[in-house]
């Protein structure tokens, strides 16, 4: 629950200017159950204020090719507690639908799957959240857009790593999920195996500087990344933003708050 008697962190939570509604309301909700304030921010919105605690790069459109380095745009350029547990199971028969519903109707139909105005405004914000050692989480295509924006490069299509695998499309935490022993976000999430949600078919291949793999799914494709030093630098290919019902989500935006208090 949310601190009391103290200053709560700011968190810029990033988006596009149209769409993403549901997808803001459940970080802010997260943002807000770890004891932080989200703010929202967006490539069209002006904004007048001092940096944030910590920041989280929302999920979204794909990243666009030209953001990725010259090695990678021809690949890309052609993709088209008791009381809890007890809760869980009417969370996963309510909050799903839910979830579906709302991201119809806040979501916003492009001609294109990327965004290049949304790409140009993250990455400046990303580049001065690494150069001021702000805590930094990123959410499906901001894992991506970390990775790229430190020189990796990514899958343009991920449905031909799971021939032999089921390709998991959906706001349910039904997708396997293994951990890496002694990885930072190990020691947040306490876990070696999960169950996650799944919405993305891009995915990171190459690994940005000072990146390591975290975590990855049965058919081996990266479910998250972390910076290889002490900082708080997290990427999560999966939407924890809508597993508010699992205790282990929510302590990625603890920690994440956590952090922005040291």
């Amino acid at each position: 629950m949310p601190r009391s008697n103290q200053k709560k962190p700011i968190v810029w939570v990033t988006g596009p200017d149209s769409g993403g509604g549901a997808a803001w309301l459940f970080t802010r909700l997260a943002v807000w159950l770890a004891g932080g304030e989200a703010v929202r921010r967006r490539p069209g919105g002006a904004f007048a204020g001092k940096p944030p605690d910590a920041l989280i790069l929302g999920g979204g459109a794909d990243v666009g090719p030209e953001t990725l380095p010259a090695g990678a745009r021809k690949a890309s350029s052609t993709s088209n507690g008791n009381t809890e547990y007890s809760l869980i199971g009417i969370f996963q028969l309510i909050l799903a639908p839910l979830l579906l519903l709302l991201r119809i109707l806040f979501s916003k139909k492009r001609g294109s799957a990327s965004d290049p105005a949304r790409d140009s405004f993250e990455r400046e914000i990303l580049n001065d959240a690494i150069r001021r050692g702000i805590p930094l989480l990123g959410i499906c295509r901001g894992m991506q857009l970390i990775n790229v924006e430190l020189g990796g490069t990514l899958h343009p299509e991920v449905k031909d790593f799971y021939e032999e695998t089921p390709q998991f499309k959906t706001v349910r935490p039904i997708k396997p999920v293994r951990v890496e022993p002694g990885s930072k976000i190990f020691s947040i999430l306490g876990s070696e195996k999960l169950l996650v949600n799944a919405l993305h078919h891009q995915a990171v291949d190459t690994l940005g500087r000072g990146l390591k793999v975290s975590a990855r799914d049965d058919a081996g494709v990266v479910q998250a990344i972390e910076a290889t030093s002490e900082k708080f630098l997290i990427g999560v290919q999966w939407h924890p933003e809508y597993l508010p019902m699992k205790s282990e989500q929510r302590a990625l935006f603890k920690a994440l708050l956590d952090s922005a208090a040291l």
